[in-house]
């Protein structure tokens, strides 16, 4: 099935964007590895980010892309530039009223949030917490404006600076750490933190020239009067309560992991950055490049459904193609995967080995994660934001009754020691990811007709990850004495390789049109 060359430019956009701002973040997480290790400082700073970032999951721009895109991307597709620049001007106004309000309270509740959040901190550990989280707190109202300027670059089609502003927030952090490195851990967790105020200022503040460029029109308002804008509100609850659902998960996480001692949130938190790049470098970028497309969709009903069927039959195949091999490969070959990123200095392969296992728990779900990112993009194209808000909270519900009962009472039923919780964490969000994208697949297809990855497909695509993974784990078995980083090298090479060649012969249509892409380039 072809892809439209509008729609696969602007996600390949936004995976080079994505990708390199993740390989920033996975610097950054290695410089933290070298000096913390899997420490209580380094639990410290993993929680410390993950409470503020309420603001910023809360407010940015997973609910900007539910409830604002659709509305301006169709006033910008419509020539209504003026009208668009009022709605932007008053969405950012209204927009920056809400955080400031919320980084007050936030900055002001600090000791009762790590205490809900973190109950299994005390002494010196909780005291650098709520320090930590005073600090992140700005630095997270205005990484929500940078998610309001991705906004609007993303309707005006400019992917490539919108993803890749967050590389400059990782750069400030890696130079303050760099810069002023100490041998107490505890400086290191300041001096990141602070590190992370800078580079949320510069993110913001190379995404405004060209934002003010295109948003013509644009005025400062706090006015709910304009019908963009109060469309845009109308679906904004929905959507900041679907987020709320989610980050109510992920804070569930990190509350059970701080009762599984030390080391636990750090390599969760290690884990999820190496489970969220192929969420984001495919799921996010097919999903954000497909957003506006669907959302200007003209005609009947029935057009607009056929037109979506397509869009998203071409978006879920293009999904599995990349994130099947990529499960696989979590779970076959996630230790030298972990270790090439992180072990150094202080992170040792006994930590690569820990943060492997909670990584495959989570590599189940990943597939299921990534189809329900564009299958919530078409709901939020038909401005329906209720439904995912609905399914997302049964998934948080079910992650969260799961989570607690493997992560706290798992490793006693099996004779493990109470980290390895941790594990039963990720295993029970797979689960909850799979009961969400089945319940999103099965209510589009009464919206607009049945989607899906067909069958045959899924099969030569895990018949090509599992020998891949075969190849890899030999390679990984033989390679050990080169060292970690030579090693793995060699395994992530050669699964490439096998998983590319394997899917060509096998005649899988999108392996071709990544070859056919590739040589265009290279021509």
């Amino acid at each position: 099935m072809p892809t439209s060359p509008g729609a696969g430019r602007s996600a390949a956009l936004v995976a080079a964007g994505i990708f390199t701002s993740r390989v920033a973040g996975l610097i950054r997480q290695r410089v933290f590895a070298h000096y913390l290790g899997l420490s209580d400082t380094n639990d410290v700073v993993t929680q410390s980010f993950r409470i503020p970032n309420l603001l910023q999951n809360l407010f940015g721009e997973g609910v900007l892309s539910a409830s604002f895109i659709p509305v301006y991307a169709r006033l910008v597709g419509e020539g209504r530039e003026e009208e668009a620049g009022r709605v932007a001007g008053a969405v950012a106004g209204l927009l920056a009223l809400a955080v400031a309000v919320v980084v007050v309270i936030g900055v002001a509740m600090a000791p009762l949030l790590v205490t809900l959040l973190a109950p299994g901190f005390t002494g010196e550990k909780r005291l650098l917490t709520i320090t930590l989280v005073r600090i992140l707190y700005p630095a997270a109202g205005i990484l929500v404006l940078s998610a309001w300027c991705l906004g609007v670059l993303n309707s005006h089609r400019r992917f490539l600076l919108s993803y890749m502003a967050p590389v400059v927030w990782n750069a400030a952090i890696i130079v303050a750490v760099l810069a002023f490195r100490h041998p107490d851990t505890r400086h290191v967790a300041m001096t990141i933190a602070w590190g992370a105020v800078a580079g949320s200022v510069l993110q913001l503040a190379v995404q405004l020239p060209t934002v003010l460029t295109l948003a013509r029109g644009l005025k400062l308002s706090v006015s709910t009067r304009i019908a963009g804008v109060r469309t845009v509100v109308t679906n904004f609850v929905p959507a900041l309560m679907g987020r709320g659902v989610t980050q109510v998960s992920a804070y569930m996480d990190g509350l059970i992991a701080s009762l599984l001692g030390t080391g636990a949130v750090a390599a969760i938190g290690n884990a999820q950055l190496l489970y969220t790049l192929p969420v984001s470098l495919f799921g996010m970028s097919i999903s954000a490049a497909e957003l506006p497309e669907m959302a200007t969709v003209q005609g009947s009903e029935a057009e607009r459904s056929a037109a979506l069927r397509r869009r998203l039959t071409v978006g879920l195949r293009r999904i599995a193609f990349f994130i099947v091999p990529t499960a696989v490969g979590f779970i076959v070959v996630g230790q030298a995967v972990a270790a090439l990123i992180y072990q150094t200095g202080r992170f040792t392969a006994a930590d690569s080995r820990y943060v492997w296992a909670i990584l495959a728990g989570s590599a189940l779900g990943l597939l299921a994660a990534t189809l329900s990112r564009l299958s919530s993009s078409a709901f939020y194209a038909l401005h329906d934001t209720r439904t995912p808000f609905r399914f997302a909270l049964l998934r948080v519900a079910l992650a969260t009754a799961l989570g607690f009962t493997a992560a706290l009472a798992g490793p006693r039923l099996v004779g493990l020691e109470r980290q390895w919780g941790a594990v039963g964490l990720t295993l029970a969000s797979s689960v909850a990811a799979w009961v969400e994208f089945a319940l999103l697949r099965r209510r589009l297809a009464a919206r607009i007709g049945a989607t899906d990855v067909p069958a045959a497909l899924l099969a030569r695509l895990l018949a090509s990850a599992l020998a891949a993974g075969a190849a890899g784990w030999f390679v990984m078995a033989g390679t050990g004495s080169l060292g970690a980083a030579v090693s793995a090298v060699l395994v992530i090479v050669t699964f490439a390789l096998v998983y590319g060649g394997l899917t060509l012969l096998l005649g899988v249509e999108e392996a071709r049109a990544v070859v056919a892409r590739v040589g265009r380039r290279g021509a």
